[in-house]
């Protein structure tokens, strides 16, 4: 299974404060879900394989007691007690995920299968970390959650488009045959910190773009739209989510319903690092969807929550942590045995 940094006190039947596994936890939204639930006074359990994960995104939680780390990859079954159980572990942007598609898939189908037998065995509370990405290219705006979609089953975002459909599969039908308490996220575009510079989101590659005073890469001809959501905000949302108690079983959209255009962000990073970089554009990549915003009716209805986080608030923290990552030595990501 790996090598745990510290073992955690293991306290099942103490409700308030609760032992939580966090699958995906050194990537960019599960360091920062980490964060929050040590904050809470939770004991977290860390699971990751490091394959688009980074232990510096993890780093200044080793020396806590209640967090420990373990090096698994979740396509292998595991067992370890717990109270809940966040499921983060996936490849999330288009390169990472492209390239290596039979495993993103077994990451979406046995990942989910292994942890939800997990918290069958242990009667924990499931979330799953689901994606826009199940509405593909949506012929209805904005996305509600009763929005079937329309996705391409053979192109190359199918691993990671289908991969998340089927699991929000087994988790609806573990829920109706086992009784598991699940929680289901459908995600829409999120940055912050933590991002990998490589990963091939827009937000990430048009900062570093400017950043190098490089050009900036626009696909398409940047009229296509997209929602921005603040990973402080997202995370607020998975928290009131997991914990809201009336059994809101069915998925739920999380994200920012401000809509942009690609265009319209370039323009705005270009402006807010002072760069000389020029927009050039490149043809679109097969099934980019043109349009992207959540409905988010039943996250406010459910749960009270909303985004607060304003775009040009949330790139000057993210622009600013994209400047110290480039100007460091470049530390070692993989350093776990």
């Amino acid at each position: 299974m790996g090598i745990a940094f510290k073992s955690a006190s293991i306290s099942p039947t103490n409700t308030q404060k609760r032992t939580i596994l966090v699958a995906g936890g050194a990537g960019f939204l599960g360091s920062h879900l980490c964060d929050r639930l040590l904050q809470s006074g939770h004991e977290v359990i860390c699971v990751d394989d490091f394959s688009t994960g980074r232990i510096d995104n993890i780093r200044h939680l080793l020396r806590f007691d209640t967090f420990s780390f373990v090096r698994h990859d979740v396509i292998a079954s595991l067992d370890i007690p717990v109270n809940e159980i966040y499921n983060l572990a996936c490849p999330a942007s288009p390169p990472h995920y492209q390239a290596d598609p039979i495993h993103t898939m077994k990451t979406c189908v046995f990942g989910s299968l292994n942890l939800l037998e997990l918290a069958t065995r242990h009667q924990a509370r499931i979330f799953q970390a689901s994606t826009s990405e199940i509405y593909g290219d949506p012929q209805v705006h904005p996305q509600p959650e009763n929005y079937w979609g329309n996705v391409n089953s053979f192109g190359p975002r199918s691993c990671y488009d289908e991969g998340k459909r089927s699991a929000e599969t087994l988790f609806r039908d573990f829920h109706a045959q086992y009784g598991v308490d699940i929680r289901i996220a459908r995600i829409f575009n999120t940055y912050g910190p933590r991002m990998r510079p490589d990963d091939g989101r827009v937000v990430s590659n048009f900062i570093v773009q400017a950043l190098k005073g490089q050009d900036i890469t626009v696909y398409g001809d940047g009229s296509q739209t997209r929602s921005f959501c603040y990973v402080a905000d997202l995370i607020e949302g998975f928290i009131r989510l997991m914990g809201n108690e009336t059994t809101i079983h069915t998925p739920v959209n999380l994200g920012n319903p401000a809509e942009f255009t690609v265009r319209e962000l370039a323009e705005k990073v270009i402006t807010m690092t002072g760069s000389s970089s020029h927009v050039v554009y490149q043809p679109l990549p097969i099934d980019d969807p043109r349009q992207r915003r959540p409905d988010i009716t039943i996250a406010k209805r459910e749960l009270g929550w909303e985004p607060s986080v304003a775009l040009a608030d949330g790139l000057e923290s993210t622009i600013a942590y994209f400047e110290r990552q480039l100007v460091r030595p470049n530390s070692e990501l993989f350093e776990v045995a």
